[in-house]
């Protein structure tokens, strides 16, 4: 009896690994899930639906992208590690897997151990910009302005570990000196009172700023970037301004939980490098700001590279602010 038992166990398990990998090979056979760890209309969010509109020619099946919102992006990202590793649950998330690790105390997923990396997406700009009537003329004015008026002043970021409060940190760092910062629930509610002039100035992606920039609805200043950006060729960098090494660049990743099956991760792969040359990702990009990453860099080699160094860029920037979140 015990060596039936046995034989109908073997059985069964052989039959269970053979499904799985027969729906490996066919996958995807329905819908696939691309979780955004943010509202609606935001600067991931948009880079999110133009990445999955293409990934879906590519794949043949739609790409639903779902919002789940709320703790610095750490509520939507944890739901995608703790999702079932069959490809149908992927996740997009920005520069915020890298400082996650540093800024809350109680992470519930480790990013390098938690995911397997289906690849870079793109390097995502960021401006300096402030309220429409900010007196200020140019960069160098602006600098000198909120050094000489620190403590009137206000700025404005998206909440802990958002890209926007990421770069005023490393802002306040390279110009020495601290100034009240607002955190607000998202991108959005942030510019609308940089629009309202409820704050005076913030700092945010080209995804969120190049239109209300080309609109003359706020005042820019710089970029991020080492080199100036081809959507905004009339604004210096921060490192033209004299902030000699500061770059700010809100990078993008795709993610799917750890033991996805390696030829679902070919097919996610290969969906992703197709989306990445796709001419309509290319030109929506460009209308913001940006562009998608290389091929090349759009692999799981590359996106594990370099979220490791990011963390090890950000962990000692965040740890002198002294700014945790439990």
């Amino acid at each position: 009896m015990r060596a039936c038992k046995a034989v109908v166990g073997a059985i069964a398990l052989g039959l269970g690994v053979f499904s799985a990998g027969v729906g490996a090979q066919n996958f995807p056979t329905k819908p696939v899930t691309m979780i955004v760890p943010f509202s609606a209309g935001g600067p991931t969010d948009t880079v999110a639906r133009s990445i999955a509109a293409a990934m879906q020619e590519s794949l043949k099946q739609t790409v639903v992208v779902e919002n789940v919102g709320g703790a610095g992006g750490t509520i939507g990202v944890a739901r995608g590690a703790r999702s079932a590793p069959d490809g149908y649950t992927i996740t997009m998330h920005h520069i915020g897997m890298a400082t996650a690790p540093t800024l809350y105390r109680k992470l519930s997923f480790d990013p390098l151990k938690d995911f397997e990396y289906i690849g870079l997406v793109a390097d995502v700009p960021m401006t300096m910009i402030a309220r429409a009537d900010f007196p200020p003329k140019d960069v160098k004015e602006f600098l000198s302005y909120v050094k000489a008026n620190k403590d009137k002043l206000a700025y404005a970021n998206a909440g802990l570990g958002a890209a926007s409060h990421l770069c005023g940190l490393m802002f306040m760092t390279a110009i020495d000196t601290a100034f009240t910062t607002i955190p607000y629930k998202g991108t959005g509610p942030a510019m609308n009172d940089l629009l309202g002039g409820q704050v005076d100035f913030m700092c945010d992606q080209t995804t969120n700023t190049t239109s209300q920039i080309k609109a003359g609805k706020v005042k820019a200043y710089a970029v991020t970037t080492p080199e100036r950006v081809a959507a905004l060729p009339d604004l210096p960098t921060m490192q033209e301004a004299g902030l000699k090494g500061f770059e700010v660049t809100v990078w993008h990743g795709l993610y799917a939980p750890k033991g996805t099956p390696k030829p679902v991760m070919d097919t996610l792969v290969k969906a992703l490098q197709h989306a990445l040359q796709d001419e309509t990702v290319k030109s929506r990009f460009a209308d913001l700001g940006t562009a998608p990453v290389p091929v090349e860099r759009g692999t799981p080699e590359a996106l594990r590279k370099h979220l490791a160094a990011e963390i090890q860029k950000w962990r000692p920037v965040i740890q002198a602010a002294g700014q945790y979140a439990d």
